[in-house]
């Protein structure tokens, strides 16, 4: 798989990343099969997906760590590994678990170093801006810091706002964001048009609409209340499910003419889309690795990207602008 540099980082990556928040397992996936999720980073990783993400929070500290099995096999210079910083729990932690202080994140990379047996973070990314008011400059220096120190390689913040984002700026390099976007999702477009107009590098997350852009999802969810993809995601229910089954017809037509799954029409939507550098895939065994590798073997044609194109602007119409996803 070809890999791109994207933005003015020098970073270079393929146009599909491994994300690994389902890895994690606990309250928000359930328990998995650690030998399968290892399995699956090896897999993705030699069939050329060589962007693996992570964080602390997924399932607390549990991502990193299968992350970390997984990198004993694996040669270390071959793999852009990025986690991230800035949600906190335990003892002293605030009521929401953010922390973007620069001594808690002095603190945490030395964990997250530990748990993936690295001596160095490709990208670490500051996972959101906390409600503590902490100064973005106490931020940016700790990271700065971090950079010179040879700890990571390459800032990133994730879930900023372009104001937030302006004023880490003054303060240190941001390199790369990790915004959401997908089909279904597109409140950050804003963020990724001025990440290109500055060259900051686009890694965004939650492509497949948490299992919504798979097309395995036909009928109204009588999940439990508590399930994540309620909690995060508003289009699970109505009025907006209805609207994204619709918006799912357009994809189908084209999975059935080309014989492919729903989610790979979706995955190839994503990285052709002009704002997107690269775009998160999460997995969690060796069959969903192998699925998504497979959606880099074609190509949508010019037609098909105009056709799903006017499908999500008629999503978008059809749409409330209230009620929507809360970032992970």
């Amino acid at each position: 798989m070809e890999n791109l540099n994207i933005g003015r980082s020098g970073i270079e990556v393929p146009f599909l990343g491994m994300g690994t928040w389902a890895i994690g397992g606990g309250s928000w996936w359930g328990d998995n099969d650690d030998a399968l999720s290892v399995k699956a980073i090896l897999t993705a990783v030699e069939q050329g997906i060589t962007w693996v993400d992570t964080a602390p929070i997924y399932g607390l500290y549990h991502s990193e760590e299968v992350v970390g099995e997984a990198m004993k096999h694996i040669d270390r210079d071959k793999v852009v590994l990025s986690t991230k910083c800035g949600l906190v729990w335990g003892e002293g932690a605030p009521k929401d678990g953010r922390d973007i202080s620069g001594k808690s994140i002095m603190k945490e990379i030395d964990d997250s170093l530990r748990r993936l047996g690295v001596d160095y973070i490709d990208i670490y990314h500051v996972h959101k801006p906390d409600h503590l008011g902490t100064p973005f400059e106490d931020t940016m220096s700790a990271m700065m810091k971090l950079k010179e120190s040879g700890k990571i390689r390459h800032i990133g913040l994730s879930n900023f706002s372009i104001e937030q984002t302006e004023e880490c700026m003054k303060y240190g390099d941001v390199e790369v964001i990790q915004p959401p976007f997908s089909m279904i999702d597109q409140r950050e477009r804003s963020v990724l048009e001025f990440a290109k107009q500055h060259d900051i590098g686009v890694m965004t997350y939650g492509s497949l609409g948490a299992g919504m852009l798979t097309g395995t999802i036909r009928t109204l969810p009588d999940w439990d209340p508590s399930d994540m993809r309620f909690v995060f995601y508003d289009y699970f229910k109505e009025p907006k499910f209805s609207k994204a089954q619709k918006l799912l017809k357009s994809l189908d037509k084209i999975a059935e003419a080309r014989n492919v799954p729903v989610a790979q029409v979706a995955v190839n939507w994503i990285t052709v889309h002009p704002l997107v550098d690269t775009a998160l895939m999460g997995v969690r065994n060796k069959h969903e690795a192998d699925e998504n590798c497979a959606a880099t073997a074609w190509e949508l044609t010019a037609e098909e990207i105009a056709a799903l194109n006017e499908a999500v602007a008629e999503y978008e119409r059809e749409t409330p602008a209230d009620g929507s996803p809360t970032k992970r």
